[in-house]
């Protein structure tokens, strides 16, 4: 396979050293220049002379993921003219600065024969921590951002390598079908880039040992095994796209542009007998523009919008997945009746007027084929587009590098959220798929099947049910619902109560955490910018002022704790009743307000608009 010896070398582990006026980062693993950013500016710049080795805070970092400027750290001009400007005054840059740095690690496995690591804990180090030159109202909006900034150092699935490009299929990876041997930075796809914002600064100012390609979803990779009479590594890889990022209700269905939402490249990776073998299939939203708005009710309503540029829509987003892998097999698993039957009929219509030898769309109508339990019947999908897939092939390298075999087309699945539904049928994909390279590569017979290798049968679920449950948790906040049929292949007693359970805390994190959460993801990937001439998205108006839940529900259960002991004391005292009267209607007045204007009371995005 390719050789990544000639690639520019990153920086893998540097010494911070927190002087009073900058920081300095020295590399500790090779001849790099250190690096440094001024705590004043935010500029940064190399270090000829390291400093005298004063007594200052110092530790050990294992990359910079980027840096971002909010409010504090935007240009400030003078009110002339800007030519005037330009010519006899200077820019004067306030800092604002955040740098985010990754303080610990995790090795995570080996992909293309370099290890890979997984991002464990982060820090934001700040520069100019007193927003000055802020007014009262940005300094406010400042401590908003900086929170948003906060809450990513808790951002799950983060993953990167010093040596090999992670956002590159192993089909489109530098010798393979790409000679050319280029910065990791550059290579990189920019759809599966999660710190591409951050690095903008970085790359601007040419810091190349020090821009360090981030991306987002997981890696899980199976040492080595036995299979049959031969050893093998198999990993599993996916990347999660950051052009409609976002959480599972506030990122739902496709923009105008076509990007759908909840967009993942799932690649399963065989290396055995001196051969590579990969198979890459896709998942995402369906690609219609759509909205589910929390209002605290259990299950949303689904709205379709812009129906008349629905066809538009899809086709845009079809002829990009086109372009990019070739054939596509469309699989629908949503409901063809109920709340989902108007998403259904949007994108099925929208299909028709698209559908060719290269484009294939199925409707396989899982609940009502499958139910809760009778999982096994996906297998009259498989047998549906099972010849599809076939000639859609994989991707072949034999021990020299030499390639065999391309993938010339995607499957691509979508349920509602593509992650239950998604995840189950995935796995199944990815389990024919590896059969079908085995039996290829002469190390299964025709009639051999993971099955029948008890071991290696529950290493590959548990691969696959791990692979869920780290994309569940990154879109909803939980893992995967119908994830024990992935790990044990039925449904169990157990795993339909953590269902349960997970259904409740997704109610929960729906309606009052994503909002946050959503804000947070579209700051570090530039899908909002700070300026100080934007009115503050922070800014609440009317009831949005006075839409506080806790409040609400403590009138509510203070309400039926009155109306209770007042009813109790009718007896004693006639004018209880009044009072039980007063106080269930109080009662019931907060509960129809909060239920006449769920939206308000839920935390919801502020920055972007929801398409």
């Amino acid at each position: 396979m390719a050789q990544f010896s000639q690639l520019p070398r990153l920086c893998a582990s540097m010494r911070l050293l927190e002087f009073p006026e900058r920081y300095v980062f020295e590399p500790m693993d090779g001849p790099h220049r250190p690096l440094s950013f001024d705590r004043v500016t935010g500029e940064a710049s190399f270090v000829e002379v390291m400093p005298i080795d004063q007594d200052v805070p110092s530790s050990t970092i294992y990359g910079i993921l980027g840096m971002i400027r909010l409010l504090a750290g935007m240009l400030l001009f003078s009110k002339v003219w800007t030519a005037f400007f330009f010519f006899f005054f200077r820019f004067a840059r306030v800092s604002g600065t955040y740098i985010f740095v990754i303080t610990s690690r995790d090795e995570a496995g080996t992909y293309r024969g370099v290890p890979i690591f997984r991002v464990s804990s982060m820090r934001i180090l700040e520069c100019n921590a007193q927003f000055e030159g802020l007014g009262d109202e940005e300094k406010k909006d400042e401590v908003h951002f900086l929170g948003l900034l906060k809450s990513v150092e808790a951002s799950q699935g983060l993953y990167f390598s010093f040596e090999t490009d992670l956002t590159l299929t192993t089909q489109l990876s530098p010798g393979v079908l790409k000679p050319e041997l280029q910065s990791l930075w550059k290579m990189a796809d920019p759809r599966f880039l999660w710190n591409r914002h951050l690095l903008e600064e970085l790359i601007e100012r040419k810091l190349e040992p020090y821009i360090l390609p981030v991306i987002q979803g997981n890696i899980h990779t199976l040492g080595i095994i036995l299979i049959g009479d031969k050893l093998a590594t198999i990993a599993l890889l996916s990347r999660r796209c950051i052009r409609r990022i976002g959480t599972r209700m506030w990122r739902r269905g496709a923009n105008l542009e076509g990007y759908a939402a909840n967009f993942v490249e799932t690649e399963q990776i065989l290396e055995v007998d001196g051969y590579t073998a990969s198979y890459v299939q896709v998942r995402g939203s369906i690609p219609v523009v759509w909205e589910q708005i929390v209002d605290l009710t259990y299950k949303p309503t689904i709205r379709p919008l812009c129906l008349d540029e629905t066809p538009k829509v899809v086709e845009r987003h079809f002829r990009d997945i086109s372009k990019r892998y070739g054939s596509v097999v469309a699989v629908d698993l949503i409901d063809q009746q109920g709340s989902e039957g108007v998403l259904s009929l949007a994108y099925a219509n929208a299909m028709q007027r698209l559908v060719t030898d290269k484009l294939r769309y199925v409707q396989f109508d899982f609940h009502r084929i499958c139910g809760h339990i009778h999982f096994e019947r996906l297998s009259v999908l498989y047998e549906d587009v099972k010849n599809s897939i076939l000639e859609q092939r994989f991707f072949l390298a034999n021990a020299t590098g030499d390639v065999v075999q391309i993938q010339l087309g995607v499957i691509r699945t979508n349920c509602v959220d593509c992650l239950d539904r998604t995840n189950v049928t995935q796995s199944l994909f990815g389990r024919k798929a590896l059969e079908t390279q085995l039996r290829h590569l002469g190390v299964f017979k025709a009639s051999d099947t993971i099955h029948k290798d008890p071991s290696f049968d529950a290493k590959f679920k548990a691969m696959w049910a791990n692979h869920g449950d780290e994309i569940s948790i990154q879109y909803s906040g939980t893992p995967a619902l119908k994830g024990d049929f992935v790990r044990y292949g039925k449904r169990t007693v157990f795993g339909l109560i953590r269902d349960g359970f997970n259904a409740l805390a997704r109610y929960f994190y729906n309606n009052f955490t994503d909002g946050v959460k959503q804000d947070a993801m579209d700051l570090v990937a530039g899908h909002y910018t700070a300026a100080r001439n934007k009115p503050s998205p922070f800014k609440l108006n009317g009831l949005e002022a006075l839409a506080y839940l806790p409040f609400a529900s403590a009138v509510m259960l203070t309400g039926l704790t009155m109306t209770t002991v007042s009813l109790r004391q009718v007896g004693q005292d006639i004018y209880q009743f009044f009072y039980s009267v007063v106080w269930a209607g109080l009662t019931a007045s907060t509960m129809a307000l909060v239920k006449a204007n769920g939206r308000q009371f839920c935390n919801r995005p502020r920055l972007c608009a929801l398409h």
